[in-house]
């Protein structure tokens, strides 16, 4: 018996000949990069996301690069958010010369804590003259929304900038409203594991801002001015092949369907795992909604998640762990100064943590089969 831990063959079935007519498509008229495609990807998910602007771009990488750029982000700028997330969100910083200052999480949804994000503005604001507060990357950990209530004044009051990363939450809602549609900007990816992914890199930046999107455009394509031979700006490689929006063209008929069965395979998990011992299943806050990019759990301890991952590879049963070792400890930010201890809540979380399969297509006998597992 094999489980897969993200079923991407189910998904390919359920779009098979809408994929083929795309990339067809793409092949007949010839314009590989930048073609059609993208301007009606743009279309379709800006309008679902309730924002104004969408840009395709190469990469979720590139979403927050092209992002921070467009806000002018450069040497000498804090941009503050949190070390309990994949190595892109804090490098995009890094790479444009500014610093990337962590914030703890909430223990309960994994996502940036705004009372340390409160504590942490006032530090630098305080007692670092070489750092100017720029602007925050909060990030939807696992498919679930940040505490946007408490984050999106607190940012603003401050005078700074809010990036929504949501990577893993496009898709998801808060409190009624599209992930994508909060904050000044908002980024995704589409990188194949996303819950809406493509057969390669991709991502897309939102916002509401004409100017912001017609500066993003520019930065997207070399600097580009009215043609891409007039460079009026730095900018990147930052295009989207249109046979990768072709497929994200077709995936997306089929996206929200997947969204609500994602819900229901996570509604499984949290009745079949009630009785495993020692096991915390996640929890979303009331009157918001998660994709489950990952369906993470938590042990009582290292020990025990050992134990628990070890049970699951006896039944030959996929898991990971999201993230074994938190951003302020990674040697890339070693200039930064961080130790062991500054950031109490994610260094816990990460030694207990571990994710299960996840994908919209894990039938409820295979999600008997890893509770089992689970139990012993």
């Amino acid at each position: 018996m094999s489980i897969p831990f993200i079923d991407l063959k189910s998904q390919y079935k359920e779009i098979e000949t809408a994929v083929k007519k795309g990339i067809d498509g793409v092949l007949e008229h010839g314009a590989y990069i930048m073609g059609p495609e993208i301007t009606d990807l743009e279309a379709r998910l800006s309008s679902f996301s309730s924002v104004r602007f969408g840009i395709g771009c190469a990469s979720g990488t590139d979403a927050l690069v092209m992002a921070l750029m467009a806000l002018g982000v450069g040497r000498g700028d804090a941009v503050f958010t949190t070390p309990f997330t994949f190595m892109a969100t804090a490098e995009a910083v890094a790479l444009l010369g500014a610093t990337p200052v962590f914030v703890d999480i909430d223990p309960v949804t994994y996502n940036i804590d705004p009372e340390d994000l409160r504590r942490k503005i006032a530090d630098v604001k305080d007692n670092r003259n070489d750092l100017t507060p720029r602007g925050v990357i909060s990030v939807d950990l696992f498919g679930q929304p940040a505490d946007y209530d408490a984050i999106e004044p607190l940012v603003h009051n401050s005078g700074l900038f809010l990036i929504v990363d949501a990577a893993q939450s496009f898709g998801a809602t808060y409190k009624g409203k599209p992930v994508c549609s909060l904050g000044d900007v908002a980024c995704t990816s589409f990188f194949p594991a996303k819950p809406l992914g493509c057969y390669g890199d991709g991502g897309m930046v939102f916002v509401h801002n004409e100017e912001l999107d017609k500066l993003l455009r520019s930065i997207r394509v070399h600097g580009m001015g009215d043609d891409k031979y007039e460079n009026v700006r730095l900018g990147i490689n930052g295009r989207l092949d249109s046979i990768q929006a072709a497929v994200l063209l077709a995936k997306f008929e089929v996206f929200p369907g997947e969204i609500v069965k994602r819900q229901q395979v996570a509604d499984r998990y949290e009745e079949l795992l009630s009785s495993v011992p020692g096991l915390t299943t996640p929890t979303v806050t009331e009157g918001n909604t998660s994709v489950w990019a990952q369906y993470s759990v938590l042990a009582e301890n290292s020990e025990h998640r050992t134990e628990l991952m070890g049970k699951l590879t006896e039944a030959s049963i996929p898991t990971a762990i999201y993230y074994p070792k938190p951003l302020h400890l990674q040697k890339a930010f070693a200039n930064l100064k961080y130790a062991e201890g500054d950031f109490p809540v994610c260094e816990e979380v990460g030694k207990r943590i571990f994710a299960l399969p996840m994908h919209p297509y894990l039938s409820a006998e295979d999600q008997a089969t890893i509770a089992e597992a689970l139990k012993g």
